[in-house]
């Protein structure tokens, strides 16, 4: 009986201490209903933004996880060394990589390049959101002058290969003449062009019949199926011939239209008395030029031009969508834009001048005439293609000494006479600064 009322005691104190803990599994009717009211009171008078806020954490939380786990998954089942899917993309993407390689030079250099590209990547994409969300606002913009195409107005030639070479005389007749220049026109220019700023009359004082013609392609001039600069240097020689230049002609080349200037002394040396050159393009990849040369003369250059120099280079593919949003997209724009430029503050009072905005919004009208992007990408492209010759050979001063384009320009102003290889005739190279 003691025993029994021991453990009676014993059972008493156990339920009172598991009651005074709310441990105890017994409930009734009364205090489920009781619990359930009191717990509905709660949620209602309870803050329903802490529960979405809590929600949505563990939803986060559940969402990394499961992408660290379909990671892991992709890790150890398909991006391994032996999967058909990395046999097959891994040499496509390491090429890709390596052609894109040159994007890393303008990086920062203490950030791991991945991070930069991954932060660039989501930004972009982000604008590109906003962009795209922001069409129904309006926005005021200036103005925008459409390119306007002109009447033929152009004198042609019949080339020995059946194409129409377009040119236009300026100057004395050809009966006058003490001098003959022939000149090929720069990017988005044409035989309009002329040299800017040379007057009229100066040419008729000195005797000179200055000769301007539109690239294939450009202006009015058939396009060419196989161009390079060898056929550039043949169409001036087919066009002296033509236009009853009998004696020797000077070139004239200005900005990137020297290059084929440069291409008539290095094809028909034998026909030409002599080159003028102002601020003459040399092409940006020769392999003769140092290092220290070439990183003097890329570093003029804005981010713009170079990227475009490195776009006709390894991407020429990717140039037509460019032009088509520039000056083949049939409105006028800047020409800095247009042409990657930086502008001082006197070069850019001049090209904002009424005088200077005609003479270019006409040019430009005259060189899209015929709307093919064609011309414009493979003038590009020969800009930075191989052209088969350098021009520290075109004339080579036995007494000149040192390596390098700049010192072999430098060289042409010096006035010693010295024998001379290659191109005998004067070069004459105005370089602005």
């Amino acid at each position: 009986m003691s025993e029994f009322n021991e453990s009676t005691e014993y059972t008493n104190l156990f339920d009172e201490d598991v009651g005074k803990n709310r441990y105890s599994h017994s409930f009734t009717a009364v205090d489920r209903g009781a619990k359930s009211a009191s717990a509905a009171e709660g949620v209602g008078s309870g803050d329903w933004r802490y529960q979405a806020v809590e929600f949505a954490k563990g939803a986060a939380e559940m969402s990394v996880q499961f992408g660290k786990g379909v990671r892991d998954v992709v890790k150890q089942s398909i991006l391994r060394e032996d999967s058909v899917i990395v046999r097959k993309l891994k040499g496509p993407c390491e090429r890709i990589c390596g052609k894109l390689g040159f994007l890393n030079e303008y990086l920062p250099e203490d950030r791991d390049p991945l991070h930069s590209w991954s932060v660039i990547i989501c930004v972009w994409v982000l604008a590109l959101a906003v962009l795209i969300v922001n069409t129904d606002h309006d926005t005021t913009t200036s103005l925008v002058k459409k390119i306007k195409i002109h009447p033929p107005s152009a004198s042609l030639i019949l080339l020995p290969c059946g194409r129409r070479l377009a040119y236009q005389e300026q100057g004395v007749p050809a009966e006058q003449a003490r001098f003959s220049m022939i000149v090929p026109h720069p990017f988005l220019l044409s035989r309009l062009a002329g040299i800017p700023g040379l007057k009229h009359s100066l040419l008729q004082n000195f005797g000179v019949r200055m000769v301007t013609y539109d690239l294939p392609g450009f202006g009015e001039s058939d396009p060419h199926p196989d161009r390079n600069l060898e056929t550039s240097a043949l169409d001036i020689l087919h066009l002296s011939y033509a236009l009853n230049i009998t004696d020797k002609f000077w070139v004239v080349g200005y900005s990137d239209g020297s290059m084929h200037a440069w291409a008539a002394l290095r094809y028909i040396p034998d026909r030409l008395a002599g080159a003028i050159m102002v601020a003459p393009m040399v092409n940006p990849y020769e392999l003769r030029m140092t290092k220290e040369e070439r990183r003097r003369i890329w570093g003029k250059w804005t981010i713009k031009k170079k990227l475009s120099y490195q776009l006709a280079r390894k991407f020429p593919r990717l140039l037509p969508y460019f032009y088509r949003k520039s000056f083949l997209s049939g409105k006028h724009g800047q020409i800095d834009r247009w042409l990657s430029l930086s502008l001082g503050s006197r070069d850019r009072a001049l090209v904002e001048g009424q005088m200077f905005e005609e003479f270019w919004q006409r040019n430009v009208e005259e060189s899209v005439r015929q709307a093919n992007v064609k011309p414009f990408v493979e003038e590009a492209v020969l800009q930075v293609s191989n052209w088969d010759f350098s021009i520290v050979d075109l004339k080579v001063p036995n007494k000149h000494q040192g390596k390098g384009i700049l010192l072999w320009l430098k060289s042409l102003y010096s006035r010693e006479e010295e024998r001379s290889s290659g191109f005998l005739g004067p070069i004459h190279v105005w370089q602005v600064s």
